[in-house]
């Protein structure tokens, strides 16, 4: 490795890295990233990508399952669990290969190793154990990531007890399967497994499942999981985990104290995440750290001059879409770029791929009256469009929130097919701070899922015209 200088060091190639390092050798600057595993980092090696390419497979069996519905007669149905796993893991590699590309293309120096901070712009790197030369820049961006928390006493083994990793592939499905989290993660698999036919029971320590969804959605989406046959399980706790060498004997408390215990082939834990703070070095520039993340400012600074943190690694909503644009800001800032804004998180969409997909941006209706707004809600059934009807996927609604006095699009919500491709219609128009008045005067073609947005919108302000 010739060059140790470099204007920008980037420590992590995950899906806020390697966008920070394309973007900052854009704009002129020499890059190197260091990453010590993949390129494209957890989100596309072990998350984003191959679960959906697994939940695409669940979907596929699903459709196949009631090909009556359609007037089509499918026999001696049943899958693969191997190929299904080789499919999820060969569109991962695939992808990560195209990361390497474009980093070279854009001439970014890819360096194999870990990094640690040695000291002000100083960066020591070690492979498999032996020291590679130091390198050193002006400024140095840290996108490590995160990993799956554990609790004491719920520590995953890789057998028995997965995390998000061991249940990605499985080498055979389970029979009976308990996930410990409700949110995105935990219902994902939950859904996966469900559609796959495993028995599933899902445990969370709220009062409602994805509770950080809109409550009506929340209720909607636990409506459809039990219908599917899911057993759930709310304001419960798991106390403790039994293993024998074969399964495993759950202990759930409930809100009242009542203890049930639940013997199942698998759990998997998704119980949030933890940001990888340790040995890279924060502790020798004193860069402060507050509940296992960096704490940044809102161009992404660390409190210490030269040093920043994005994504997962600096806190919440961990999403890879946050960490890509949180790395673009904060390398436009650094390059002294003109009309940077700071990022504004409820314009940041959420997506859930379960059946039914789930997809939100802003502020559900109870933050929006906490906050003291007087609103308007609108709500709109998929069983009342067209298009939902067509295909065969009656299940859903569309909410949105607007501001009484002002108009203004605080939030939308919703459940049902293809959610998270409609809601970047919404994303768009918040960030455009656009009124219910262009939206209403917006025209959506048909027939579409679309249209769904469109008379969501007309309902809150009572001009629904089709329910």
């Amino acid at each position: 490795m010739a060059d140790t200088q470099f204007d920008l060091i980037v420590i992590g190639a995950g899906p806020g890295g390697y966008v920070a390092a394309i973007r900052a050798a854009q704009l002129g600057m020499k890059v190197a990233v260091i990453e010590r595993e993949h390129l494209g980092g957890i989100c596309l090696n072990w998350g984003c990508i191959p679960t959906k390419a697994l939940l695409r497979s669940a979907e596929i069996y699903h459709l196949i399952q009631n090909a009556e519905e359609f007037g089509l007669k499918v026999e001696g149905v049943s899958f693969d669990a191997t190929k299904i796993v080789k499919r999820s893991r060969q569109v991962a590699k695939k992808l990560a290969g195209g990361v390497g590309y474009l980093l070279k293309k854009n001439k970014v120096t890819i360096i194999d190793g870990e990094a640690k901070l040695k000291g002000k712009g100083q960066v020591s790197v070690v492979k498999d154990g032996k020291a590679l030369p130091d390198v050193s820049a002006k400024h140095i961006i840290l996108a490590t990531g995160a990993r799956a928390r554990s609790l004491p006493g719920l520590e995953p083994d890789g057998k028995l007890v997965w995390t998000y990793k061991e249940a990605m592939v499985p080498e055979a499905l389970p029979k009976s399967l308990l996930v410990v989290g409700s949110g995105a993660i935990g219902i994902e698999f939950a859904s996966f497994y469900r559609t796959m036919g495993v028995d599933v029971t899902v445990v969370e320590v709220m009062d409602r499942v994805l509770p950080v969804e809109d409550k009506e959605i929340s209720t909607f989406a636990h409506k459809a999981f039990e219908k599917q046959g899911m057993k759930i399980l709310t304001s419960a706790t798991v106390e403790k985990l039994e293993k024998s060498k074969t399964n495993v004997t759950v202990t759930i408390k409930d809100k009242k104290g009542k203890q049930e215990k639940v013997t199942v082939d698998r759990v998997i834990l998704a119980i949030g995440i933890t940001g990888n703070v340790e040995n890279i070095g924060l502790e020798e520039l004193n860069i402060k750290v507050d509940r296992g993340h960096v704490v940044i400012d809102q161009w992404c600074h660390t409190n210490v001059a030269g040093i920043y943190a994005i994504g997962d690694l600096a806190g919440p909503p961990w999403l890879a879409h946050k960490a890509g644009h949180e790395g673009i800001m904060c390398v436009e800032k650094i390059a002294g770029q003109k009309n940077v804004h700071p990022m504004d998180t409820t314009n940041i969409p959420g997506c859930t791929y379960c059946h039914p997909q789930i997809a939100s941006v802003g502020l559900t209706e109870e933050k929006a009256k906490e906050a003291g707004h007087k609103v308007r809600v609108g709500r709109f059934p998929f069983q009342a469009n067209g298009k939902a009807i067509a295909l065969g996927e009656p299940e859903g609604m569309i909410k949105t929130v607007f501001d009484a006095k002002t108009g203004e699009m605080l939030g939308a919500h919703m459940i049902g097919a293809e959610v998270t491709e409609l809601i970047q219609g919404f994303v768009i128009a918040k960030t455009l701070e656009t009124t219910e008045h262009e939206l209403m005067e917006t025209v959506f073609p048909h027939p579409t899922l679309s249209e769904m947005m469109h008379e969501a919108v007309l309902d809150a302000y009572d001009r629904v015209i089709h329910s």
